[in-house]
């Protein structure tokens, strides 16, 4: 489980540079996110304006003061009859992976997307080699839906990604 001094909360616009560095690193030194260019600060206050908007939680992980880790979920995609369909996103802090931050952000997310009305969950990871993300998402119920092979060209190398999904609402 996580530390007591770990607080899961609703993303500030004072969140984002954290937010951002994080992320950074995924972009420089991983194929867990297929974005080439570390996105501004500013692109993360956009986001956190159309999630707020559309009612989708964008989360962080607060810890000694400060992010430790995020979790949003997205739309799917933007037709129309997907509007109960999300995608979600973690990221933690370099160093801070395996202290439970990621079963804390995907608890809570999953809890106030199903709150949100929203009826399922769509995770969609990057076949890096490691397969912590995988076991995160079966310990909360998703189960595997699928494999787009060699569909991200990134440092190099041709990378697959698996699909996953559960059930938010039940009779939907």
């Amino acid at each position: 489980m996580t530390a007591p001094e770990t607080i899961i909360r609703p993303a500030l616009p004072a969140d984002l540079k954290d937010v951002a560095e994080i992320f950074a690193h995924y972009v420089a030194h991983t194929v867990i996110t297929f974005e080439e260019t570390p996105p501004p600060v500013a692109d993360w206050q956009r986001r956190l304006d159309d999630l707020t908007a559309l009612g989708a939680p964008f989360l962080v992980a607060e810890r000694s003061g400060g992010v430790a880790g995020y979790a949003y979920a997205g739309p799917w995609r933007p037709k129309p009859a997907y509007r109960h369909t999300v995608e979600n996103s973690i990221y933690l802090a370099p160093g801070l992976t395996g202290k439970g931050l990621g079963s804390a952000l995907l608890g809570a997310l999953i809890d106030r997307c199903a709150t949100a009305d929203f009826r399922r969950m769509i995770a969609v990871i990057a076949d890096s080699g490691s397969h912590a993300s995988v076991a995160l998402h079966e310990r909360f119920g998703f189960t595997h839906v699928g494999r787009l092979t060699g569909v991200g060209y990134k440092h190099g190398r041709s990378v697959d990604t698996l699909l996953m999904q559960r059930a938010l609402a039940t009779g939907r």
